[in-house]
């Protein structure tokens, strides 16, 4: 019974089914039996008082609030989901700054639009003026222009100017010793308004300049590389999302980001996201998600993603 309670534990989520039917039937004794043999959860303190370890007990409140967390974050309107994300990943400072990039380059113009109104009604400010004075550092100017952007989505693509740009980022990369990537206007204004196919372009010329992909050529430069590759290979970047998330190492808003990823990709590109995810790791998603979650947050994550194939 006890391995049960603690498998039950384990992971993301509860198996809360579990729980209640061992649980409610628990005597004294097989209690006791438990906070004995479960010396991860507790321990006994100077004064042999026995009591639960407060890192393990606090995650246990957050397993638990996994599911709840989910269907909230599920039943919002899209906008008002993204502008909420945006503003919880300001507020957590550096760790979750990925999260303005990945909104900022995977929504559509109107979906970035829409969050933007959301934003104003639920903060009584501009995400632009949220961005301007909680960021701090070179990512700044980059971050800004990126969720105040309003990309053409047309499929016209001029080769001259992607050929031209692509050089002009390869200099701003290679000079990267005298100015911060980041720093260069051009490369701001290039990642920041240029259309997907656009930029697909010219992220193809880049390569043939420098020989590698500019996603490795910046690598150094995290929020640049995660700006990079939101906007060449997204579902690349939603797979190493969701791969950091389900390491059991991971910190918490690290963890975050499979709910995340799961809930706002359902019913967008959430299949190529599993082929490519089986491709890569030649498991599913499916059934990884099945052997490391439980309970209640377990059932809702897979019924999302059996959504669309």
């Amino acid at each position: 019974m006890v391995d049960v309670v603690v498998k039950s534990f384990s992971g993301f989520g509860v198996d809360e089914n579990s729980l209640i039917s061992i649980l409610g039937k628990w005597d004294s004794e097989e209690a006791k039996n438990f906070r004995k043999r479960t010396t991860k959860f507790f321990i006994q303190d100077e004064r042999n008082f026995e009591k639960w370890v407060a890192e393990q007990l606090d995650q246990l409140k957050r397993e638990f609030l996994r599911f709840q967390g989910a269907i909230v974050l599920w039943t919002m309107h899209p906008w008002e989901r993204d502008a909420r994300l945006i503003h919880d990943a300001m507020s957590d400072g550096p760790k979750s700054y990925n999260v303005l990039v990945e909104i900022g380059c995977t929504r559509s113009s109107d979906e970035l639009l829409g969050a933007r109104r959301a934003y104003h009604s639920l903060y009584d400010c501009s995400i632009e003026e949220d961005v301007a004075s909680l960021v701090i550092g070179v990512e700044k100017k980059l971050f800004i222009a990126l969720v105040s952007s309003y990309r053409y989505e047309g499929p016209k693509v001029h080769e001259d100017t992607a050929k031209s740009e692509a050089k002009t980022l390869y200099n701003a990369v290679k000079n990267a010793g005298k100015k911060h990537p980041m720093e260069d206007e051009d490369v701001v204004r290039i990642l920041s308004i240029r259309s997907k196919p656009h930029l697909k372009s010219v992220f193809k010329h880049y390569k043939e300049i420098s020989g590698d992909d500019m996603d490795e050529d910046v690598k150094a430069y995290k929020n640049l590389k995660h700006t990079v590759e939101c906007l060449s290979t997204p579902h690349t970047y939603f797979i190493k999302v969701l791969e950091e998330a389900i390491n059991p190492d991971a910190d918490e808003k690290v963890k975050e980001g499979l709910t995340r990823v799961i809930v706002t990709r359902a019913d967008i590109d959430m299949k190529v996201i599993k082929d490519e995810y089986h491709t890569k790791n030649g498991a599913t998603l499916i059934d990884k998600i099945g052997r490391i979650a439980n309970g209640n947050f377990k059932d809702f994550l897979l019924t999302l993603l059996a959504r669309g194939g």
